[in-house]
């Protein structure tokens, strides 16, 4: 039985760590408010190569719609200026010395319903993730009735325990698209 509550442990966990990455994915989509997870997947040229844009600055929020980044070493200001300009964000980065502020313009209609599409791309996405956990589980309690590790009657119980946690994991995914979409919307 030991064998079943790890298994059980192991498939809540990457269900979760499912939903924990499309909420990071969330929190890169822009919305008409300042939020310092936007810069998150920015990378800058640092050094000859490519660094995080949080190991050569740091991003705080000063104003609903203005994002600062304060770049530690002066001689990196132009590139995370440049990188966050190209960083396909629709932001328009000002430098001032080694302090760089990023306005946040408010979103068109027509950007609002592309970052929706792009919300139910992750979304999906998650859902596929989590639906894979099921399955592996269940290939994983297959082969522990094979093995003579659980009867018959413990792999259906078990299979409907999985089933159970997947459409609770879905169903968070759904609410999680749903509030990210209010957010895009609100104007």
């Amino acid at each position: 039985m030991s064998n079943y509550a790890d298994l059980k442990k192991d498939i809540e966990h990457k269900m979760v760590v499912s939903i924990d990455h499309a909420k990071k994915e969330f929190s890169g989509l822009r919305t008409g408010r300042a939020s310092t997870a936007l810069l998150d997947n920015v990378v800058v040229d640092a050094y000859g190569s490519k660094m995080p844009l949080n190991q050569v600055g740091s991003v705080s929020v000063p104003e609903p719609r203005l994002l600062s980044v304060l770049v530690w070493d002066k001689g990196l200001a132009k590139s995370v200026e440049k990188a966050i300009r190209e960083a396909n964000l629709g932001l328009n980065p000002m430098a001032d010395g080694t302090l760089i502020r990023v306005p946040i313009p408010p979103l068109t209609a027509e950007r609002r319903q592309e970052l929706t599409k792009v919300a139910h791309k992750y979304a999906e996405h998650a859902r596929v993730a989590i639906r894979n956990v099921r399955r592996d589980g269940n290939e994983a309690l297959k082969k522990m009735e094979k093995d003579g590790d659980i009867s018959q009657d413990d792999h259906r119980k078990f299979s409907d325990e999985v089933q159970k946690m997947t459409d609770q994991y879905v169903a968070k995914v759904d609410e999680a698209l749903k509030n990210k979409e209010a957010e895009i919307t609100q104007v």
